[in-house]
This record gives structure tokens, sequence and C-alpha cells, in this order.
């Protein structure tokens, strides 16, 4: 069933603890068949090989994955990502009859994906239309996280070049709402600064993973405050 929400500005909302987004994504692949939508991050390559790129975590779980994504260093043959898994190139959002009949897909996954796109709702209606019955997963960052406000005290703002939109607790439960999905859940995910630690040596690094941790305690305080959303939905 729909999430029973009321829209009046003191209302309490339903928000559960934050979870860590590629450990809760990954485990509800487990033996499925996954089509990975905008799962080729080519400003963040250096996850590939690691335990924090999501498309390996899925291909580990998954009984077979097949992804697509818009970036113009995936050749045409596509790329093999492992013995279960192949990237192709292609529009996540209108998806062609290639790639939809590549495998009989009984879970979706769009990480990280609807805030780089112009018309989040029209994806959404579209995996309706072209998956019904099946499960869909995406996740995105959240507008109003801690992580943001506390930047904008200190004058700055991190925003991927490419994103478009941003999202909250009650804009992607209206947007479940307008796809007429049959029913969803929203689970906040933690913040992470994977990318961040990754670049910095010595101080700067334990600085990093210092800002992380604490920016995790007031999430855990404060789920609405979470660095971003994962909404698991049957179409």
């Amino acid at each position: 069933m729909p999430i029973n929400i009321q829209y009046e500005t003191l209302a309490k909302m339903p928000v559960p603890q934050p979870v860590d987004r590629l450990t809760y994504i990954a485990d509800r692949c487990q033996d499925k068949v996954v089509l990975d939508v905008g799962c080729y991050d080519e400003t963040a390559l250096a996850k590939r090989d690691t335990e924090h790129w999501l498309h390996g975590r899925i291909r580990a779980k998954a009984t077979r994955v097949v992804g697509v994504d818009s970036s113009n260093l995936i050749p045409v043959e596509g790329i093999y990502t492992g013995d279960n898994s192949i990237i192709f190139h292609g529009d996540g959002v209108d998806i062609c009859s290639d790639i939809l009949q590549a495998a009989d897909f009984n879970m979706i996954v769009a990480g990280e994906f609807i805030e780089h796109i112009d018309n989040p709702l029209r994806f959404f209606k579209n995996m309706k239309e072209k998956f019904p019955d099946r499960e869909l997963i995406i996740s995105t960052p959240n507008g109003p996280c801690f992580a943001n406000t506390l930047l904008g005290t200190i004058k700055r703002e991190v925003q991927h070049p490419d994103h478009l939109h941003n999202f909250s607790f009650k804009i992607l439960n209206t947007m479940c709402l307008r796809a007429n999905f049959q029913d969803w859940e929203i689970v906040p995910y933690r913040f992470y600064a994977t990318e961040m630690i990754m670049q910095k040596h010595g101080a700067q690094r334990l600085f990093v993973i210092f800002v992380e941790r604490c920016i995790r305690v007031v999430e855990r305080l404060f789920p609405l405050l979470s660095f971003g959303y994962i909404v698991r939905a049957k179409l």
C-alpha cells in the first residue's frame, strides 16, 4: 500500500533509520535478473574495482545483470563487467527494445540516476509501463540533507555538474503516487565521502573520515536529514 503521510507542515513523518545504500540495494538483488540503469559513472571510475561500485556489488549477488548508460565511453558491443554482467550504451529513460528483450528482468535498479535526467516522473511512468508487476529500486540524494546545510554555513555546495533536481521524502512519495505504483517504501541512506577519502592522504584523509562519522551521528538522530533516499517499489 502507498505510504500513509499527511502533507501538512507539522505532520510527523514515518521515516526509518538510515541504511548503507550499497548494501541495501545489492542485498535485494540476490538471485535476481537485474536491469541496472545509469550504472557507468565515468566521473568516479576509480571505484570500479572496489567494494564501493554499486554495479559490482549487484553483480556479485544477482543471477544476471544488464546495464544501460549513455556514456560515450561505452562501445557499441558493450562492456563486459563480469561473467554474468554487461553494460550497453543507451538511453536509460527510453530504453531500446533490444536491451529490454535481453533478459526476463524481475528487478530494475537506478542508483543515483533520476537527479541527472530531464523528467524523473516520466522515467517512473516508463518503468511502470514497461515492467508491470516488477520491482524498482532507485536511490537519489536528499536536497535538505545535513551535509548540504553544513557546507552552506561556509558558503559551499557540493553538486555533480550534471544534477538537475533535488528531492525530499515527500516529493519522492508524490512521484510514486503520480506514477501509480502499487506499493513502495522510502528508506534514507547514510552520508558517505568515499571519493574524497580515496583521494586524500594523511591528516586530510583522517579529517574527512572524522567529518563523515559526525554527519552520520546527526543522521541517526534526525533521519530526515540523511544524505539520500532509496525508493523500493512494486510497479
